[in-house]
């Protein structure tokens, strides 16, 4: 069975985090590197745009979390959750966010994109020129690296595509070079 068809089924075609049934689709849950189905969760694209852009966020319109945020599911969860966190500033979703429970590593993947850490206490990831580096972006190498532990030298020029952030230290980006996954230092790439 299809990904999609195993989300309908579970959602009961309906969005997992607000119960609108047009306009679904797929939504993998970002910044988390899991199994398809415990990641993923349907929902309208009224809430993907949402989730999406932050600029378009309608508080209103994520009150239906009082009631999704007790999903069984991990990918409804997390997505609650960083939503809740991203509008703690309405004052309701600190409500909700003190009765809502999750296990340990649920509430760490949950953490990796970032939300609810204090603006300053954010990792912010910067190359070469300063400009900000963010999930799944493009880099190139601007000189020729070494890789510890063996033999390659990661040529000046190449591309990588699809980087992941290291949430701990700014200095640290992953990503893929002639088809291995390395550790680059955010010093010696350019943001393409």
């Amino acid at each position: 069975m299809s990904l999609e068809k195993e989300l309908q089924q579970r959602s009961n075609n309906k969005c997992e985090l607000c119960g609108n049934e047009e306009y679904l689709s797929v939504y993998t849950v970002p910044d988390v590197v899991e199994n398809e189905l415990k990641t993923a969760l349907y929902a309208c694209n009224i809430c993907v745009e949402q989730m999406e852009d932050p600029e378009t966020i309608d508080a209103n319109h994520w009150r239906c979390l009082n009631d999704s945020m007790w999903s069984e599911h991990q990918a409804v969860k997390i997505m609650a959750w960083r939503m809740l966190n991203r509008l703690k500033a309405e004052g309701w979703p600190q409500d909700l966010l003190a009765m809502m429970y999750m296990e340990d590593d649920t509430l760490e993947l949950a953490k990796a994109s970032g939300d609810g850490e204090a603006e300053e206490d954010k990792v912010i990831h910067r190359d070469v020129n300063g400009v900000i580096l963010e999930q799944g972006d493009s880099v190139v190498l601007i000189k020729d690296l070494k890789v510890k532990g063996s033999s390659m030298v990661a040529k000046q020029g190449a591309a990588v595509r699809n980087i992941r952030l290291d949430h701990e230290n700014a200095e640290y980006i992953e990503g893929k070079v002639d088809g291995q996954q390395i550790v680059i230092i955010t010093q010696y790439v350019k943001k393409i």
